[in-house]
């Protein structure tokens, strides 16, 4: 019969600079499948839903954040 060992190996989480971020808008009328596209700046997702609203009227928006993370082992 063997046996595991298992032992606690603290680790962290944290934004990787690298990685960027990307800012989304996505209009969630029904019917509508418009989106900003992946912006790296958060005033351009904004700014598109901003022109949506003025040409269609559509008013509801799901707006999406992405960064990408580093996990290290704390030594």
């Amino acid at each position: 019969m063997s046996r595991a060992v298992l032992r606690y190996v603290p680790h962290t989480i944290r934004h990787e600079p690298e990685g960027g971020v990307a800012f989304e808008a996505f209009c969630v009328t029904p019917g509508c499948d418009e989106n900003s596209g992946s912006q790296e700046e958060q005033e351009t997702a904004q700014d598109w839903c901003l022109r949506h609203t003025g040409r269609t009227g559509h008013g509801l928006f799901r707006r999406v954040v992405t960064d990408h993370a580093r996990v290290t082992r704390n030594e």
